[in-house]
């Protein structure tokens, strides 16, 4: 297995990107969110790779950190989830973003990834809502709580949305923006911070 790769940054696309170590090019397929980290063509990366084997061929991915990857990995433990589309979710989500998704039990937003329908979205949210946890740290570098601190974190991230979808906002528009918060808040303090964020678009 291949953990990572260091070399230099051949090409880039916007499903992947050739990284060449020892003059030999590894494609890597790659989210929108590695993308966005990545260097320009010519400079030196590092990605940390995870292989996928099937019947139909060897294909390599590539994250940018640990915790992509992770994730990655999770996501494509539930049935019906092929890469592809843990793929599509880590391009609109961040690690962090995924775990308070599922933590909060927020389906709904989920299915703003390509390939992501409702059900799917519903049986991602059933399969890890117990296993967000292994996540650790989010990319933004803020831990994600866990046991009695997790219940009650992520249950102030979802009375803070279920509130402010009384007011008429869209759990979808809402939950970039309070993704971004400490989710040990309190209620009342996400909602104040989620609604100056809405209020500067």
């Amino acid at each position: 297995m291949i953990y990572s790769l260091r070399g230099i940054l051949v090409h880039r696309s916007p499903a992947f990107a050739v990284v060449e170590c020892g003059g030999v090019g590894y494609k890597c397929n790659t989210s929108l969110m590695t993308l966005r980290d990545l260097p320009d063509t010519g400079k030196e990366v590092m990605l940390y790779t995870y292989m996928s084997v099937r019947e139909d061929g060897v294909e390599l991915f590539g994250f940018s950190t640990t915790e992509e990857r992770e994730c990655f990995k999770m996501l494509t433990s539930v049935s019906g989830v092929g890469a592809k589309v843990g793929t599509a979710i880590l391009s609109e989500f961040t690690p962090e973003q995924v775990a308070v998704c599922i933590a909060s039990e927020d389906p709904k937003s989920l299915t703003r990834a390509s390939g992501v329908g409702n059900k799917l979205a519903q049986r991602i949210v059933l399969e890890l809502k117990d296993k967000v946890k292994k996540l650790g740290k989010g990319s933004a570098g803020v831990t994600l709580p866990t046991g009695k601190a997790a219940e009650t974190a992520f249950g102030n991230v979802k009375n803070a949305i279920d509130a402010l979808a009384v007011l008429g906002y869209d759990s979808a528009d809402i939950m970039p923006i309070i993704s971004k918060f400490d989710s040990n808040l309190k209620v009342e303090e996400l909602i104040h911070l989620t609604l100056l964020e809405l209020g500067k678009k």
